[in-house]
């Protein structure tokens, strides 16, 4: 079982960049991947990215393709996702979540999860 706290997000204007951190601890934090959701106001949680403990990379969000960069450093046990060109459709609360094994967009197959950072994007 990992502990999960993200941090990273805020107020950003259209166009901007922000890159969300996760950091993890617990043991064997390299055998997990680290998927990032989102879940705007009155919608779904859903999947954005995903990165296992052997640096394969699954994106989920079609909206977001070309602007995501996931990357993570196993010796300091933390996942970082940047977003560039930032939309107000973008809006929403960005969660990082642990599961053994690989990356997969179904979140109830992650059972580990972080308390959310929240991300506004508006002018």
């Amino acid at each position: 079982q990992l502990q999960l706290v993200e941090s990273g997000g805020g107020l950003v204007q259209p166009g901007g960049f922000l890159r969300l951190s996760c950091a993890a601890s617990g043991s064997r934090f390299s055998y997990h991947a680290i998927g990032w959701f989102r879940q705007a106001p009155g919608k779904e949680r859903v999947g954005v990215q995903c990165m296992d403990g052997n640096g394969e990379i699954a994106t989920f969000a079609d909206s977001m393709k070309g602007r995501l960069t996931i990357s993570r450093d196993n010796t300091k046990n933390t996942v970082h996702l940047r977003i560039d060109d930032l939309m107000p459709e973008d809006t929403a609360v960005y969660y990082c979540a642990a599961r053994q094994g690989g990356c997969t967009d179904s979140y109830g197959h992650y059972p580990d999860w972080g308390q959310g950072t929240r991300v506004t994007v508006s002018s």
